[in-house]
């Protein structure tokens, strides 16, 4: 079975470099000014997360489908906790594709999953170089920088995630968790 997953992604990255791609649509994509502006002004929960969802769909395309079917198949090989395969073909697609913010945003993850947070971080900068709006950087930036005990840095992290996203739960809930263990340490 290794084999021919093996064989399968080598087809699909020989064919996604010779596929030549137009410009990027994901962090570029004109849509997503709306639905940021959107996501500052409602409160309502599923306006939320339909925007959120909007959001995400965009940041996961790609003008070169083979690249969209990869992420796919690594998003499932790290969900079914096939790290090394998984961190493979990230890594493949960010080497092919360095633009594309969400193959880093992926990478990340995983890294985090797996607890190697240095590159997690370093991951997570380039998201935010390529897409500075992204707010599953910022959130998982956050989470590393509280594994890490570096509150203040996690603090600031979810501050700005609460810019772009002002009506976040999750943001919200983070940021509150962070201000009380501050707090704890300066009792």
């Amino acid at each position: 079975m290794r084999l021919l997953t093996f064989l399968f992604l080598n087809s699909v990255f020989i064919t996604a470099m010779l596929i030549p791609s137009p410009g990027f649509s994901d962090q570029s994509d004109s849509r997503l000014d709306n639905l940021f502006s959107l996501l500052k002004q409602t409160e309502n929960p599923a306006t939320l997360r339909n925007t959120e969802n909007q959001i995400w769909e965009i940041w996961l395309q790609h003008p070169n489908a083979d690249v969209e079917r990869l992420m796919l198949l690594a998003t499932q090989r790290m969900n079914s906790q096939h790290y090394t395969e998984a961190l493979a073909v990230f890594s493949q697609i960010i080497k092919s594709f360095p633009d594309y913010a969400e193959g880093w945003n992926k990478r990340a993850t995983l890294h985090y999953v797996v607890g190697n947070l240095d590159a997690s971080v370093s991951d997570i900068e380039k998201t935010l170089e390529l897409e500075p709006r992204h707010f599953g950087a910022l959130s998982g930036l956050g989470m590393v920088y509280i594994q890490r005990e570096e509150l203040s840095k996690a603090k600031q992290s979810f501050e700005e995630l609460i810019k772009l996203h002002p009506n976040s739960p999750n943001a919200q809930q983070n940021l509150e968790f962070v201000n009380e263990r501050l707090r704890l340490t300066i009792i």
